[in-house]
C-alpha cells in the first residue's frame, strides 16, 4: 500500500463556491446536464496504466502513459449522451513537469469525443491537478465513443473527462466538494456498501499482509484481503520487482517462515533487463490466496477510510479502483500491512515518522538491446540495429554529471536504474511522492538522455522497462508496547517475546554525496549503509519482540511490514520482505488467539504466549521449509571443477595471512577468503567490500613459497543461480622491493569459477586488486594459490 488521506471523506452537499449557488444530487440527476467520465472506468485502458497510488492527495486514480518515449496505445471507451445539444469540456490533468520550470511539456495527450479530436492539447499547463478547458463539442443523443490519445510516451495522465451542457459550470477540484460531485454525478449511494463482517481485516497485499492473510486463515479465521493493485506480493510482484531478502525457518522456531517459503518464486535477478516480470510468478502467490476458503480476497480496493472511536477500530471504507464504489468492512481484528501505517493513522494510532534524512522509494528501472519490449514488461529479442532517442530538454540535465553506470569508454548498462536510483531523502513520504516518483522520471530520462546524446554510447539499447509504481522503504511507523530501537540491536538485547528472525544487516540508505551536487535537497542516487549488529556479525537472526508488532493505543489493531513498532535508526534491519513475510505469519497466529480466547492482541502476551510459542513451533505453513533462499532450490551448488587443479597440488593460501589495509567493515569477513570452505550456496560464507575501488586483498606467509596458478570464486547467489563475480582485477606479487605484476591483469571476468596458470614466482607476499565490479562492490567466497602447474 502506499500514502493515505488522513481525514474519512465527508458526505455533504457540494458548495461550488466560485459560483455561489447550490447543485444538489437532484438536480445533477435531473437533467443530465453533467456526464463525468473517470478515466479509470475507461472500457480499454490500451497501453495507459492505472495509477491509484496517489489518489489520497490528489482525488482519484488515473491513467498514465507511461510508454518511455513512445507513444502508448489509445484508451477508449463508450458513454451514453442523454440529450443533443453543445457541451463545454473539462479535463482533469496536469503538466507534470511544470513544478520545475522545466522547459517542454512532456505529457501531451488528446481527447477525441463521436470521432472528432478536440483542438486543446491537453497536458500542456498547470503544475498542480486541475481541470483543463477543451472548448466546446457538438454531440449528438445517444451513444458516443470517447478516446485518449497519448503523444509522445512520457508519462502523460488523465484524471477525468466532464461533459457540461451548461458553458459557465466550472467543475470543483479540491475535497471534499469534488469527493461528493463524483459520487453524485456517478450515481453512487452516499453510504459506502456493507462488503461483509469478518474476523480479521487485512489492509496491503504484500508479502507481509499475504503471510498475514493466510496465516490466519489457517486458523479458522474469516479473512479479509485488500489490495490496491491487481497483483500480490507488493515490492515483490512483477510491478515492482525487488527480490526477497532477510530470515526464515531459523533456530529456534524454524517453521516460522514456512507461509513465506510457498511465496517465494523459483528464481531470482537482480539487475538489468533478466529482472523480468514473470520471475515474480503473480499467478504463484495469487493461487496460494484464493486456495484458502477462509479468505476474501479484494483486489484493487484502496482503503482510504477508517470508522474508530474510544481506541477501537470498527470498520474500515475501501473504495473500488475502477469504479469508485465503496464498500464497508466490519470486523473484530485489523492488520495494518501498508507500509505507510494508513489504516492506523487514519484511526488514531501513535505513530512515528522521519521528516528528514530518511530512506527514499524507487522506481526500478533497464535497459536492453530489445525489439520486442513494452514499459510494462520487457523485451527479449536482441535489437541489431542502431535505436534514437529524442533529447529531453525536461528532464534532469545530466550532461555533464556522472551516475552509475555512465563513462564514455566502458558504460555498464547493469548500473542503471538499480535499487540505488532512490529519491525523496527529505520529501514528505506521504503528501509527496507523486513529486518523488516524477523526480525517479526525470532521473531516468536525464540519464539515458546524457548516455545516448551526449555520451552516445550503447548505440542499439533502449530503455527497456520502469516500475510507474514506487517501491517504498520508509514512512510512518506505528508504536507498539516495544519500540524496538539501535541499541537494541546492538546489545542483543534478548527478547522473551521474540517471535520473528532479522536476516539483513541495519541497512539505512541516505544520499550518495558523490552523485549529489547540483541537487542538493533533492538527490537521486543513493548510497546504503550496512550497519553490523552482533547477531548479524555472527550470522544468527535477531529476533523481533511480538510487542512490536501490535499498536499500543488502538486495542484490536496488529501491524507486519516496514510500518512495525521501530525506530528510524532500527528500520534497515526488519524492513526487508522475507522478515515481513514472517511478521504476517506471526500476527496471523495471535489473530487465532485473540479470536479464541476472546481477548485483545496485547492479551495474547499477557496472558497467552505460551500457547503462541506453541504454535510457532508447529507453523502454519503446508509443508516445512529450509532455510535455504527458497522453495525447491538445491542444498548445495557445486563449481565445475577446473581439470587442471586435480594436480595442482596443495592450496597455498590456506596457510597465509590475510589482510584487507582498507577494510570498512568492522567484521573480518576477509578471513573467510581462505578457510578452504568453497560453498557457494549462501552469501554468508563472503567476504563482502563496499569501500570505493579499488578493493585490495594481501597475502603474506611466514616464509617464501612458489607460485604459479590461482582460483577465485566470486559473486552473489540469489538462490537460482550466481552472477556479479569480481569483473577487473590483477595479481602481483612483492619482490622484497616493490609489486611487481604476475601477468595477471583481466579484464571484464564473467567467470564465476575463475582460474588462471602463470609463470611461477618466489615470494612471501601476493596481493588481489580488484578495480571493477557491479555496483563498486566485491563478494568473494574463496581465493586459491597453487604451485606451478606442469603441462
Amino acid at each position: 500500500m502506499r500514502s493515505c488521506y488522513t481525514k474519512r471523506i465527508l458526505l455533504v452537499l457540494m458548495v461550488v463556491a466560485s459560483l455561489g449557488w447550490l447543485l444538489t444530487e437532484r438536480a445533477v440527476a435531473a437533467d443530465d446536464s453533467l456526464v463525468l467520465i473517470e478515466a479509470e472506468g475507461f472500457d480499454q485502458h490500451g497501453g495507459w496504466a492505472l495509477d491509484p497510488q496517489f489518489m489520497d492527495n490528489m482525488g482519484s486514480p488515473y491513467l498514465l502513459a507511461h510508454g518511455l518515449g513512445k507513444p502508448v496505445d489509445d484508451a477508449v471507451t463508450k458513454v451514453k449522451i442523454a440529450k443533443a445539444g453543445t457541451y463545454k469540456v473539462w479535463v482533469r490533468t496536469k503538466d507534470w513537469v511544470a513544478r520545475w520550470n522545466a522547459p517542454g511539456t512532456p505529457g501531451m495527450f488528446q481527447v477525441a469525443i463521436n470521432g472528432k479530436t478536440l483542438q486543446t492539447t491537453f497536458g500542456t499547463v498547470g503544475a498542480e491537478w486541475h481541470w483543463q478547458d477543451g472548448g466546446s463539442i457538438e454531440l449528438p443523443a445517444g451513444e458516443t465513443d470517447v478516446v485518449l490519445h497519448d503523444l509522445t510516451g512520457f508519462e502523460g495522465r488523465c484524471d477525468a473527462i466532464l461533459l457540461a451542457r451548461d458553458p459557465d459550470f466550472v467543475p470543483p477540484n479540491a475535497d471534499p466538494e469534488m469527493a461528493e460531485f463524483r459520487r453524485v454525478c456517478l450515481g453512487l449511494p452516499a453510504e459506502p456498501q456493507l462488503a461483509g463482517e469478518f474476523d480479521l481485516v487485512v489492509t496491503g497485499g504484500g508479502i507481509a499482509g499475504t503471510c498475514t492473510a493466510l496465516s490466519a486463515a489457517r486458523m479458522g479465521l474469516k479473512v479479509a484481503l485488500i489490495q490496491d493493485r491487481p497483483v500480490l506480493g507488493g515490492n515483490n510482484s512483477s510491478e515492482v520487482r525487488v527480490w526477497l531478502q532477510g530470515a526464515r525457518n531459523k533456530v529456534p522456531w524454524p517453521r516460522i517462515g514456512d507461509v513465506v517459503a510457498e511465496l517465494e518464486q523459483e528464481k531470482t535477478a537482480h539487475y538489468g533487463a533478466d529482472n523480468t516480470a514473470e520471475i515474480y510468478e503473480d499467478e504463484k502467490k495469487l493461487g496460494v490466496v484464493q486456495a484458502e476458503p477462509n479468505i476474501h480476497l479484494f483486489l484493487e480496493h484502496r482503503m482510504n477510510g477508517v470508522e474508530a472511536e474510544d481506541g477501537h477500530i470498527n470498520a474500515v471504507i475501501a473504495q473500488q479502483t475502477r469504479t469508485g464504489k465503496r464498500f464497508r468492512f466490519k470486523a473484530d481484528l485489523f492488520a495494518d500491512c501498508t507500509g505507510d501505517a494508513c489504516v492506523g493513522a487514519l484511526a488514531g494510532a501513535d505513530f512515528e515518522m522521519q521528516a528528514e534524512d530518511h530512506m527514499g522509494p524507487c522506481n526500478l528501472w533497464s535497459v536492453c538491446e530489445c525489439k520486442d519490449l513494452n514499459a510494462i514488461n520487457t523485451g527479449t529479442q536482441v535489437s541489431d540495429e542502431p535505436v534514437p532517442f529524442p533529447r529531453c530538454p525536461w528532464a534532469l540535465d545530466l550532461s555533464d554529471k556522472p551516475f552509475p553506470g555512465r563513462s564514455k569508454d566502458k558504460p555498464n548498462p547493469l548500473k542503471l536504474g538499480g535499487w540505488y536510483w532512490e529519491s525523496g531523502f527529505d520529501r514528505d513520504p506521504i503528501k509527496e511522492m507523486e513529486y518523488v516518483r516524477d523526480w525517479n522520471f526525470r532521473a531516468m530520462y536525464g540519464a539515458w538522455d546524457a548516455m545516448k546524446n551526449v555520451d552516445k554510447v550503447l548505440p542499439n539499447h533502449e530503455l527497456n522497462w520502469c516500475a510507474y509504481i514506487l517501491g517504498k522503504r520508509e514512512s510512518r511507523r506505528l508504536m507498539g508496547d516495544v519500540v524496538l530501537n539501535l541499541n537494541d540491536l546492538k546489545t542483543d538485547r534478548q527478547f522473551l517475546d521474540g517471535c520473528v528472525p532479522t536476516g539483513w544487516s541495519n541497512d539505512l540508505h541516505y544520499a550518495d554525496k558523490r552523485y549529489n551536487k547540483g541537487f542538493e535537497g533533492d538527490a537521486f542516487i543513493a548510497k546504503a549503509n550496512h550497519g553490523d549488529f552482533p547477531a548479524r556479525a555472527e550470522q544468527r537472526p535477531f529476533w523481533i519482540p511480538y510487542r512490536s508488532l501490535y499498536s499500543r493505543n488502538i486495542d484490536n489493531l496488529l501491524m507486519a511490514g516496514r510500518c512495525i513498532s521501530v525506530t528510524h535508526d532500527a528500520l534497515g534491519a526488519v524492513r526487508v520482505m522475507r522478515t515481513c513475510g514472517c511478521q504476517g505469519e506471526i500476527i496471523g497466529m495471535a489473530a487465532g488467539l485473540c479470536k479464541k480466547h476472546n481477548t485483545t492482541p496485547r492479551g495474547v502476551y499477557q496472558d497467552h504466549f505460551s500457547e503462541m510459542q506453541v504454535l510457532m513451533a508447529s507453523g502454519m505453513g503446508r509443508k516445512p521449509a529450509t532455510d535455504s533462499p527458497g522453495p525447491g532450490r538445491s542444498e548445495r551448488m557445486v563449481l565445475e571443477v577446473v581439470e587442471w587443479l586435480e594436480s595442482a597440488g596443495e592450496n597455498l593460501a590456506r596457510e597465509a595471512k590475510v589482510e584487507v589495509p582498507a577494510a570498512t567493515n568492522k567484521v573480518k569477513s576477509y578471513l573467510l577468503l581462505n578457510d578452504g570452505n568453497g560453498r557457494v550456496d549462501t552469501n554468508g560464507n563472503r567476504w563482502l567490500e563496499r569501500s570505493e575501488l579499488p578493493h585490495v586483498v594481501e597475502f603474506e606467509w611466514d616464509k617464501p613459497i612458489e607460485v604459479g596458478a590461482a582460483r577465485i570464486v566470486s559473486g552473489y547467489n540469489t538462490g537460482s543461480e550466481i552472477n556479479a563475480p569480481i569483473e577487473d582485477f590483477k595479481l602481483e606479487y612483492f619482490d622484497g622491493t616493490e609489486w611487481q605484476t604476475t601477468g595477471v591483469d583481466v579484464k571484464a571476468n564473467k567467470a564465476i569459477n575463475w582460474a588462471t596458470k602463470f609463470d611461477s614466482v618466489k615470494t612471501q607476499r601476493v596481493r588481489l586488486t580488484i578495480l571493477n565490479t557491479q555496483n563498486d562492490i566485491s563478494r568473494v567466497w574463496e581465493v586459491e594459490f597453487y604451485g606451478p602447474v606442469k603441462e
